[in-house]
C-alpha cells in the first residue's frame, strides 16, 4: 500500500475535451441551452428547486460561475454545441485528496447517453490523474433509485447510508453514500476508454455492448 498523499491543490476553471463531451466553466453564455433542457421534475432530488423562468436561471449561473466550492462546469455535447446540463466539483478536501461529483443536472438529451457518460468520466480522469486526488465520491438521496443505480454503472461503490443526514426542502434525507478510490482507478479508466471508443457505437448513437465496472 503506498502512503497517503495530499493531491495537488483545489481543481480550477478549465475546459475539459472529450470524444462527445466538453464541460466547460458555468457562465452566462449556456443560460439559454440549459433553460431550454429544464424539466421541473428533474429537480426533486436536487437541493435547489426548478428556475421558473430563465431570468432566474441567470442568476443563478451569474452566482454559480462565481463560487469555488462547488466548482460548476456546463455539459456541452460536441455534436450540437449545445449546453444539455450541469455538474460540480464538491466538497473539495485536497490535504486528504477527498473530491465529489454532485449538483448533477443532466438534461432529456443527454441523460442515458454516452455524453453522459463521458460527463462523468472527464471529471474522474481529471480529479484522478492531473490532480491525484485519492477518493471521488458521490452521494445522493436514498431514495433516488436512479441516482444510486447510476453511481454502480459508472463504477462507484456503495458504502453505505447516513441515516438522517440533511432536511433538504423541508424533508428528511438519508443519504447514500459512494466512491471510487486512486486504486480503482487505472482499471475503471480502462474500461472507460473501451467503452467510449467510436467502435463501440452504432450509427445512430447506440452502445454495442454495456460499461463492464464491476
Amino acid at each position: 500500500m503506498t502512503a497517503p498523499h495530499a493531491a495537488k491543490g483545489p481543481p480550477g476553471r478549465v475546459v475539459l475535451e472529450g470524444r462527445y463531451t466538453r464541460l466547460e466553466p458555468i457562465g452566462p453564455q449556456h443560460v439559454a441551452d440549459l433553460w431550454r433542457a429544464t424539466v421541473p421534475e428533474r429537480y426533486a432530488y436536487l437541493f435547489s428547486t426548478a428556475p421558473a423562468s430563465e431570468a432566474e436561471l441567470a442568476q443563478r449561473t451569474v452566482a454559480a460561475a462565481a463560487e469555488t466550492d462547488p466548482l460548476w462546469f456546463a455539459v456541452v455535447d460536441r455534436v450540437s454545441g449545445t449546453a444539455e446540463g450541469q455538474q460540480s466539483l464538491m466538497r473539495i478536501v485536497p490535504e486528504h485528496g477527498v473530491i465529489e461529483v454532485g449538483g448533477i443536472y443532466w438534461g432529456p438529451r443527454m441523460a442515458r447517453t454516452r455524453v453522459a457518460t463521458e460527463a462523468l468520466f472527464l471529471h474522474a480522469r481529471y480529479v484522478f490523474d492531473e490532480l491525484g486526488y485519492r477518493r471521488f465520491e458521490w452521494k445522493c438521496n436514498d431514495l433516488n433509485a436512479p441516482s444510486k443505480k447510476a453511481a454502480e454503472r459508472f463504477g462507484f461503490q456503495f458504502e453505505g447510508v447516513f441515516r438522517q443526514h440533511m432536511i433538504i426542502k423541508g424533508q428528511n434525507r438519508d443519504t447514500a453514500w459512494f466512491a471510487m478510490l486512486d486504486g480503482d482507478w487505472p482499471r475503471l479508466r480502462a474500461e472507460y476508454e473501451r467503452w467510449l471508443a467510436p467502435g463501440n457505437f452504432d450509427a445512430n448513437g447506440v452502445q454495442k455492448t454495456p460499461l463492464r465496472v464491476s
